[in-house]
């Protein structure tokens, strides 16, 4: 026997004819015309191998069949409607839920405060950090073994949402007592000291580059490190100059015994971090409330 496709509207229609027990009534509540109710009408019978309601007089009344699914027709609707509804947003107090976060040093500055928030919140949500790695971090997305990736998103995928947390500036650092934090500080020194790169894929170049080219200039890579941290850990302990984060990496580069340098001519862009998820989150509650969290507690915490 060849499976029947149903139309759901049949059920809208016999829950209106079982409250109403008339064609009539039942197609003034559904706005539709007394013949097109009476064609509905006639294809639910036909579905339920029952007259569903007959003449009595000159009422219509149920038949046995059809008072015996009355209450089931009208549960059916309500879960119908329930699974088509706007999702309730969640509780945070009763979550229970592991997010899985890509961050660099640069947003795991953050963790902390974020923790303590989470913690207040939603005690039932744990945090999983994992560091990022050289690929481009969008399978891991994609795959749902990653759910929000903080850091520089750059040239995302249709499928790939973000949201700028906030911009960032790069500014030269030094350790504490290095030769260019005496004397006359030109461009042309700062490019011909020797050079540390922060770059979690190893390159050697970037937008600094590009500046000191615009002069004329070259600097001396001597080594990259995977993150900023590693970068600032070797400026603290030889004479090599590095680029930090100047908000995000002003406690560290306090612990640390680095100073800033402000070298004439060197206008480096900012960049830009934001955090990034699948596209099949956007609606999810809980994973929009974790996203609304991250973004307070970095604004806050660096603004």
């Amino acid at each position: 026997m060849r499976p029947m496709h149903l139309d759901l509207n049949l059920l809208t229609a016999l829950d209106a004819l079982l409250e109403e027990n008339s064609v009539t009534a039942a197609a003034a509540r559904l706005h539709l015309s007394e013949p097109a109710m009476s064609r509905t009408l006639a294809r639910i019978r036909t579905a339920l191998h029952d007259p569903v309601l007959v003449r009595s007089g000159r009422r219509m009344v149920p038949t046995p069949r059809a008072v015996a699914i009355r209450a089931e027709v009208r549960e059916l609707l309500h879960r119908a409607h329930a699974v088509f509804a706007a999702p309730a947003e969640p509780d945070p107090a009763t979550l229970e839920r592991t997010f899985t976060m890509l961050a660099g040093d640069l947003a795991v500055s953050v963790a902390a405060p974020l923790i303590d928030r989470i913690a207040a919140e939603a005690p039932g949500v744990r945090l999983r950090f994992l560091g990022e790695t050289p690929q481009t971090d969008t399978p891991a997305l994609r795959s749902g073994e990653v759910d929000l990736d903080i850091g520089v998103v750059n040239d995302p995928p249709p499928d790939i949402r973000t949201e700028v947390l906030l911009r960032e500036r790069l500014v030269p650092i030094v350790r504490a007592g290095h030769p260019l934090t005496r004397g006359r500080l030109t461009l042309r020194r700062f490019a011909d000291a020797v050079h540390v790169s922060a770059s979690r894929r190893g390159r050697l170049t970037g937008p600094i580059d590009d500046v000191l080219e615009r002069h004329g200039l070259r600097r001396r890579v001597a080594l990259s490190t995977p993150t900023f941290a590693a970068a600032m850990l070797m400026v603290a302990q030889t004479d090599l100059v590095g680029l930090g984060a100047e908000r995000f990496g002003r406690s560290t580069a306090a612990a640390l015994n680095l100073v800033t340098l402000d070298v004439p001519g060197l206008d480096l862009p900012p960049i830009e971090l934001a955090q990034a998820w699948h596209a099949r989150f956007d609606a999810d509650g809980a994973h929009r409330w974790l996203r609304t969290r991250v973004k307070e507690v970095v604004v806050t915490s660096l603004s």
